[in-house]
């Protein structure tokens, strides 16, 4: 029995230890900056910045690397659109921990989500880190690499993941709380409502998502007054979201107006109507950052995807959407219940909240977590 017993651990010892190191993971996850078994095991990862470029074009970013040893993979982590970007401590403490794992993560600076604006050409600066994590054998061994990704910026990540010169080497992209279509997007951080099998559902949207539409939509309006006024708007419901604001609403110039009638509207069937009559260059945008146009068949990549089932940012919706888009069987979804839109709400031990939620959440994160951790050497 003992030399049974020694054959089977000798036999599934890389299973158990990479089952046992992505428990490790997720539960450093959920701690945060907190101590925790994968801290106490490892040395603290080395930080530093770095300048590359690609083709041209200039970037600069933050990689995290193992202590001790060498990467078994990279990962390109997409910061949040966040004032802080790459800095934002949420984003460092999870690059230390995927680093603790023998990833180098590379986080690259993008400046736009600094000043809360998404572009398409976002895509390409994700691209641009991609590419050049994985020209190095040092950081993505064997061309292991791939990418993470949250909120808004999963769709980021899977547009870089399309790129001609990435398409063929992105192994995976983890994306938590990302969208598909972009117009049910609005719909809902507009109105509150989204469709689930064909029926309205309605839970009270975060202002998040507004007024980063706001802050991307306005650099577009050729008015500079207009652009003041939303910008006025902006700060104003960031301090009371509950403040009235139609007394500016007058000032607006109708490209300002357009924006303000999609933002003050709470009837979902009206979206679509209002979208047209936004400024023509919002809405080219539009469609270019939107994946519900795209044939993601085309697309190489294997999905993981986590939502949140009460997500009030992006309706967790969207994350089924992304993962039927793709090829059957090349999408691994996890909804969970656990979750402050990408952020974890931390565990109720001996709790019936516990046992009801937060222990199936676990093992749906951790089946995400143990097939990221097969992708090292």
């Amino acid at each position: 029995m003992l030399a049974a017993l020694f054959l089977f651990t000798l036999g599934f010892w890389p299973q158990l230890n990479r089952a046992y190191e992505s428990l490790l993971v997720l539960a450093d996850i959920n701690t945060a900056t907190a101590p925790s078994r994968l801290k106490a095991v490892t040395l603290q990862p080395k930080r530093a910045a770095v300048n590359y470029t690609v083709l041209g074009r200039s970037h600069r970013g933050d990689l995290y690397l193992p202590a001790e040893g060498t990467p078994g993979a990279g990962i390109v982590l997409v910061p949040g659109i966040v004032p802080q970007g790459k800095d934002d401590p949420r984003l460092a403490a999870l690059a230390h921990t995927l680093a603790r794992a023998r990833f180098a993560v590379l986080v690259p600076d993008m400046s736009g989500f600094r000043a809360m604006r998404v572009r398409p050409s976002d895509a390409r600066v994700v691209a641009d880190a991609f590419v050049f994590l994985v020209s190095r054998t040092d950081l993505a061994p064997q061309g292991r690499a791939g990418m993470v990704a949250f909120s808004y910026a999963v769709g980021l990540a899977v547009l870089a993941a399309l790129e001609d010169d990435v398409r063929d080497k992105a192994r995976f992209v983890v994306g938590v709380g990302g969208y598909y279509d972009l117009t049910r997007v609005i719909t809902f951080f507009t109105t509150g409502y989204f469709q689930e099998h064909g029926q309205w559902r309605h839970i009270q949207p975060s202002p998040y998502g507004k007024w980063v539409f706001v802050d991307s939509s306005k650099e577009y309006l050729r008015n500079p007054r207009d652009r003041a006024i939303l910008d006025t708007m902006v700060r104003i419901k960031l301090r009371d979201n509950r403040a009235d604001i139609s007394h500016l609403a007058h000032k607006l110039d109708p490209e300002g107006r357009a924006v303000y009638d999609l933002l003050t509207n709470t009837d979902p069937a009206r979206t679509p109507a209002l979208i047209q009559s936004l400024p023509s260059e919002i809405r080219a945008d539009m469609t270019r950052l939107t994946l519900a146009n795209k044939n993601l068949k085309h697309l190489k990549t294997r999905l993981m995807l986590i939502a949140d089932r009460n997500d009030n940012i992006i309706p967790y919706t969207e994350s089924i959407a992304l993962s039927q888009a793709v090829s059957e069987g090349q999408a691994k979804l996890a909804l969970v219940g656990s979750l402050m839109h990408v952020e974890p709400k931390g565990w109720r031990y001996f709790s019936w909240e516990f046992l009801s939620r937060d222990l199936p959440d676990f093992w749906r994160m951790y089946s995400v977590i143990y097939e990221l951790m097969g992708e090292r050497r």
